[in-house]
């Protein structure tokens, strides 16, 4: 991790093997000291998470899955039915909405032989738990746990036999999940990539990892969307044959599409959209949720590094970071987590703005606490004429993903986000907030704000 570079504890310890070795006779004992410290460290940095205090692979998720798993081993629970009817079960279980349905058919999941243009994948997201699904195959689980963030299973709805556990564990997901595109953390990703008509990425025209940051323009290569995205020409819908990018004619036509009945037959899915709404919905909290993940487990680490140090010099052992470069760690990953939460370098909306379907921003507004007199007093009131949400301060905040990250980490992030709300010109990073927004954010937030 970039802070043990850095700080001046480490930078002691690499002069010491430096005098050390400079005292050495063999030039080949100073050479394999070199590739021996080089690896350790590229090791660790590599796997970060798979180290302690996190322990990533070993350490027994406490989330929704294992309280799931645990009912059915019981009796006390049984999914049956087909296909569409356990999804509908596992979504409930999950509190995921069937609303916010995402179809996929780039070949980018480990199902990738079931997948095609006329065969998509659906993705289905709540506040806490995600889930994908090809019909006929497997049922994708990531649940948000705390410590760990995002964990991965497969769950097979028709097992030849009763196995003795539903949900496994599944490492396949880690070989783009775990650290091959989000350094050094179990990530949620969603790509934008061209893709041919049999669904394979064309890899010759790059691809885009999305967040709440990415133009509209680069996003959903390898996915369908319903609904309108004001001037922008996104690559949605498309498929492309051989190397020859789409023309803007093409472009244009794939852009404003309510419904994707000339694509395949989606009778076999819980629903016919994929809605624009949705997607960006589902992009901002990915990008909320790895910020939160990454800031938790460096923080966690550094606490972990902070207490070794202290049981060595036999300092008393403390819950809250003292040595400087853990309290500048976590000062640093406050505002990462700020920058995510606030919406800050989030993507230009188009002219003419967004327009989705109704029945996911229904779903998704009532998932939230609302004023009865006005709906719009809610951090899931949405925007769609210059930016997403009315409110810019993600409702990520009020979910349980937030509340279990560390607790000092928490407690920081809430007291400079009420600083950032009642002075406005002490922060000019979120110059951007008009004042309306910090006024009606510091007043949803007042119960978690600290004072």
């Amino acid at each position: 991790m970039e802070a043990i570079a850095c700080n001046t504890e480490f930078r002691s310890v690499v002069l010491r093997a430096s005098q050390w070795m400079k005292r050495c006779r063999s030039f080949w004992i100073r050479v394999g000291i070199v590739f021996v410290f080089h690896c350790r460290w590229a090791g660790r940095a590599e796997d970060a998470f798979e180290r302690e205090p996190i322990s990533y692979s070993i350490t027994r998720p406490k989330d929704r899955v294992q309280a799931i798993e645990g009912r059915m081993a019981s009796g006390d629970l049984r999914l049956e039915g087909d296909d569409r009817s356990i999804l509908r079960q596992l979504l409930a279980l999950l509190d995921i909405p069937e609303e916010s349905q995402l179809l996929v058919f780039s070949r980018t999941s480990f199902q990738n032989d079931l997948i095609r243009p006329e065969h998509p994948r659906a993705l289905y997201f709540g506040d806490t738990a995600y889930v994908g699904w090809v019909p006929g195959g497997l049922m994708e689980v990531a649940v948000m746990s705390p410590t760990l963030g995002p964990v991965f299973y497969s769950f097979d709805p028709h097992p030849p036999k009763e196995p003795k556990v539903r949900f496994v564990r599944n490492d396949d997901c880690l070989r783009c999940h775990g650290g091959t595109f989000i350094r050094d953390i179990p990530a949620i990703l969603a790509r934008s990539v061209y893709t041919d008509t049999r669904g394979y990425p064309v890899l010759t025209w790059g691809s885009e990892l999305v967040g709440d940051t990415t133009p509209l323009d680069l996003r959903w290569g390898g996915w369908y969307v319903t609904g309108r995205a004001g001037n922008v020409r996104h690559r949605g819908n498309l498929t492309i044959t051989g190397e020859t990018l789409p023309s803007i004619a093409q472009l244009h036509q794939a852009s404003d599409r309510t419904n994707l009945d000339s694509f395949f037959d989606s009778s076999g899915y819980l629903s016919a959209s994929s809605d624009i709404v949705a997607l960006m919905v589902f992009e901002h909290q990915l990008t909320v949720h790895n910020a939160l993940t990454q800031a938790d487990q460096h923080c966690r680490w550094m606490m972990h590094y902070q207490e070794g140090l202290q049981r060595s010099f036999k300092e008393t052992i403390t819950d809250k970071p003292v040595y400087e470069s853990v309290i500048h760690a976590f000062e640093h990953s406050a505002e990462r987590i700020l920058d995510a939460l606030l919406f800050k370098d989030a993507a230009q909306f188009p002219s003419g703005g967004i327009q989705g379907g109704k029945t996911f921003a229904d779903a998704f507004l009532m998932r939230g606490p609302t004023d009865q007199a006005d709906p719009r007093v809610s951090l899931r009131s949405l925007d769609l004429k210059s930016r997403l949400f009315r409110w810019r301060c993600s409702y990520v905040i009020s979910t349980p993903v937030f509340d279990s990250i560390q607790p000092h980490l928490r407690a920081t992030v809430l007291k400079r986000l009420d600083h950032i709300l009642r002075e406005p010109g002490s922060e000019p990073r979120y110059a951007y907030l008009e004042p309306e927004e910090r006024t009606m954010i510091r007043a949803i937030l007042k119960p978690i704000l600290v004072h």
